[in-house]
């Protein structure tokens, strides 16, 4: 059975300038998502945006807003990407000491909210499968990184396709309700395998944003 592919056009490619123009242009080509990568300059060597853009987004798109949480100490900070419109907030394995206390506090957020906030792990391409083991069955996101996080525009990391479709294996094995999300140096060509690979949700950043044809490219990488 072949499963529903949605497209997530990173923000981190938008020109900045004009980012309510940039999200509202990326929904209506047909972008199932928008993703949003929050940088902190200690956990990525990059810094990027916080809260308040993500309330831009929200204000732009009726899309559900994908927060990736690149920073040290995430529950210091999830409630407020919270309370700022996320539908999904992702942090780092790498990042959380206590892992499951972080996904709950999450889950939690949306609670008071009132609504559903989808929790995400994702992992860096260094970092095992394995460390999951324990968690798996309380996300409903695992985001593999197939570039190492901080910046955008960099080579696909092929090794990435293995743990994929080893996370593939271990869901449908245990019949888990995760989506399966992967970040990282996705094109038309990568697109392919990524989804033969097992993928549902691909972020794609230069490859959107930075085409002339926003509804093409989009289109392009479903496959």
């Amino acid at each position: 059975m072949r499963r529903k592919i949605r497209i997530a056009p990173s923000i981190l490619s938008a020109d900045f300038t004009r980012l309510g123009e940039e999200v509202k242009a990326a929904e209506k080509a047909g972008g199932d998502l928008i993703h949003i990568d929050v940088m902190d300059g200690h956990f990525v060597p990059n810094i990027t945006y916080g809260p308040l853009i993500v309330e831009a987004c929200r204000r732009s798109c009726k899309l559900p807003l994908d927060v990736h949480l690149m920073i040290e100490k995430p529950d210091l900070y999830i409630d407020d990407f919270a309370r700022a419109g996320a539908d999904m907030i992702t942090v780092h394995q790498e990042a959380c000491v206590h892992l499951h206390r972080t996904i709950q506090q999450i889950k939690q957020a949306g609670e008071k909210l009132g609504r559903n906030i989808l929790a995400g792990v994702s992992l860096n391409p260094a970092t095992s499968l394995t460390t999951l083991t324990e968690i798996l069955t309380d996300l409903d996101l695992l985001l593999i990184m197939s570039v190492n996080p901080g910046f955008g525009a960099q080579k696909f990391i092929e090794g990435s396709l293995g743990k994929i479709s080893l996370a593939r294996q271990l869901i449908d094995g245990s019949h888990f309700q995760v989506l399966i999300e992967v970040d990282g140096g996705v094109n038309p060509q990568t697109a392919k395998l990524l989804i033969q690979a097992g993928a549902e949700i691909l972020v794609a950043g230069n490859s959107v944003f930075k085409s002339k044809d926003y509804k093409k490219a989009i289109k392009g990488l479903r496959g």
